[in-house]
């Protein structure tokens, strides 16, 4: 067996489409008209009728799922993010968690969350630009200096 990715119900596959493409730079892989797959991601319109379910019971924020992606770019992404007048975020913005990688929150037009997190490469090659050693970035990230080399020259 193989994983091939996820799908998700969108009211407006043209609209939400744009999204994905103009926020994640995602290129079509193929477009069926109410399904389009990006490969990993598809998204699906009458999500209802291809399950056969009552269109009531397609939730809306349902809050019990999220899609990740992570960015080398993460403070570009942000300012790309800011432009935008469709983002309703979910807290308060770019959070930073103990291990110093940053993130954000919030939802695409159909209320699935979406995460954006700083590339684990990048947070390394932030510390270290920042004057810290790797044995300081290793204590700071708790994370052994041979899994930050290893990451650091993925």
């Amino acid at each position: 067996m193989k994983y091939e990715g996820v799908c998700v119900a969108v009211k407006d596959i043209n609209l939400s489409k744009k999204f994905y493409q103009d926020l994640f730079e995602l290129e079509v892989f193929q477009d069926y008209g109410r399904n389009v797959s990006f490969g990993g991601l598809s998204l699906q319109q009458d999500f209802d009728w291809l399950l056969g379910i009552s269109k009531n019971s397609i939730l809306k924020e349902s809050h019990n799922m999220e899609l990740y992606f992570e960015e080398d770019k993460f403070d570009d992404f942000i300012a790309k993010l800011q432009q935008r007048n469709d983002i309703r975020y979910i807290g308060d913005g770019v959070k930073e968690s103990d291990w110093g990688q940053r993130s954000i929150r919030f939802y695409d037009l159909d209320g699935h969350i979406i995460e954006v997190g700083e590339n684990m490469k990048m947070v390394v090659k932030r510390f270290l630009d920042s004057g810290l050693s790797m044995t300081e970035t290793s204590k700071r990230m708790d994370v052994s200096v041979s899994d930050l080399e290893t990451l650091l020259n993925s």
